[in-house]
């Protein structure tokens, strides 16, 4: 990490990357419904937390509000040092969609 200090930050920058023409969205395919799966169920601590997170990402400008019609449940998972890591499924999501045929560029 030495060797690299100058390529390294110490925080990530405020915000979202530019538009760069080329945007991702999600495309189902025609015909299949929609996934309606239940939130998982969560004590009043981690509703509390997982709201905490989320506005720190929106503060940051990491996240925005999203106006699509798809949801993806959340949950929490404990790390090493005794917090609790965000992670979304988006399993049922990403059965419903249409694969790319390239990667999408970086």
């Amino acid at each position: 990490m030495r060797e690299y200090e100058d390529v390294c930050l110490e925080e990530f920058p405020k915000g979202l990357p530019p538009i760069r023409g080329s945007e991702h969205q999600t495309n189902p395919i025609l015909g299949v419904a929609l996934p309606n799966k239940l939130a998982y169920r969560m004590n009043p601590e981690e509703a509390k937390e997982i709201k905490r997170q989320v506005n720190k990402l929106l503060e940051r400008g990491h996240e925005q509000e999203s106006i699509s019609p798809y949801s993806i449940p959340a949950l929490l998972v404990p790390k090493n040092d005794g917090s609790m890591h965000m992670c979304v499924d988006s399993r049922a999501i990403n059965k419903i969609t249409i694969k790319y045929q390239y990667p999408i560029p970086r």
